[in-house]
């Protein structure tokens, strides 16, 4: 039987914890671009009068999206090196 680390087991709790949070994140950042739509009353991005902070909004969900691809991925990896 392999030994595991203590160490790399908190690692990837707290990695999969953070992966948790930033998910929560990106579901307040949805709902905060509707409600901005909303406010506009406009809903395509395309639109000229699409609301800045929603713009700003999307990108920066867009963002924490690839982050957390990238983080599920060195979970992965470390669950085959284990």
């Amino acid at each position: 039987m392999q030994e595991v680390s203590r160490s790399g087991i908190t690692a990837e709790l707290q990695l999969r914890a953070l992966i948790s949070d930033l998910w929560w994140r990106v579901d307040l950042l949805n709902s905060d671009i509707l409600e901005e739509e909303a406010k506009a009353g406009v809903f395509d991005v395309r639109q000229p009068t699409y609301p800045l902070l929603a713009l700003n909004l999307r990108a920066r969900r867009d963002n924490l999206i690839s982050t957390i691809y990238a983080l599920e991925e060195r979970v992965k990896a470390a669950q085959v090196a284990a």
